[in-house]
């Protein structure tokens, strides 16, 4: 298969989506750090903003696409609908600068390659400098794994936001949670339809600007980790399968 110059398949047409809510102290330096030579847009999503989010984010290169209606998988959403016609991978990833997108190619190459459909940054098996992946964070990943795996005996170490997956193969999971647990619906699909599924370790910074949508408040925090476990409950509910592989 003939290759591009940035050595992925020349067919791959690949999108950055980043949901972004308040974000004007990061949102620049994250859309500047995504390599280049490996996508071909990136696409911050303005989830009702009341700063310069948008403004800081064009201004750095990023096309931005608006999402009033507040919800993390709401804004996922509309940056894949928001994508290029041509786009055939998706890469997810935060806009508070704590994901690093300079390790972008170990999520995106083994898809690109089509050795997998699905790649997930485990925050929990790479490098976390201190106070980026608070307990909560911690335990939040360790109960969405053991339920996973309770369930479809599989086991995630991660639920963590930095992930690529084939475009065709995200719309084909019929995603309908858009709000905390989109990140956890979309790993329980992937598991019932049998995506070919492969966790790798990242980086993790402490956020570089703004205020935590979720760990800094112990209410907003209940009510994610309560949405997370319904969604758990409810798409289990509905599908049942144990053909993934998850390594």
């Amino acid at each position: 298969m003939a290759e591009s110059r940035r050595g992925l398949p020349e067919k791959h047409f690949v999108s950055v989506v980043i949901p972004a809510l308040n974000e004007e102290a990061s949102i620049g330096d994250v859309v500047r750090a995504v390599p280049r030579e490996l996508v071909d847009e990136v696409i911050v999503v303005d989830n009702g903003s009341t700063d310069a989010t948008a403004t800081v984010a064009e201004g750095a290169g990023a096309r931005v696409v608006y999402e009033p209606v507040p919800g993390y998988g709401r804004a996922c959403m509309a940056g894949v609908k928001g994508a290029d016609n041509r786009c055939s991978i998706i890469v997810f990833l935060d806009g508070d600068g704590s994901d690093c997108p300079e390790e972008m190619a170990a999520l995106l190459n083994p898809v690109a390659v089509g050795e997998q459909d699905f790649v997930i940054g485990s925050r929990t098996r790479g490098q976390c400098e201190p106070g980026s992946l608070l307990p909560q964070q911690r335990f939040a990943a360790f109960a969405a794994g053991y339920l996973m795996s309770r369930y479809y005996h599989v086991q995630y170490s991660d639920m963590g936001p930095f992930r690529a997956i084939r475009r065709s193969s995200l719309l084909s999971l019929d995603m309908r949670e858009m709000t905390y647990g989109w990140n956890i619906e979309m790993q329980m699909r992937a598991a019932q339809e049998g995506l070919r599924t492969l966790e790798v370790p990242v980086r993790l910074r402490r956020r570089q600007g703004g205020v935590s949508k979720v760990s800094g408040n112990f209410s907003v925090v209940f009510k994610a980790g309560t949405r997370i476990v319904m969604t758990v409950i409810r798409v289990a509910r509905m599908k049942r399968a144990s053909r993934a592989v998850v390594r």
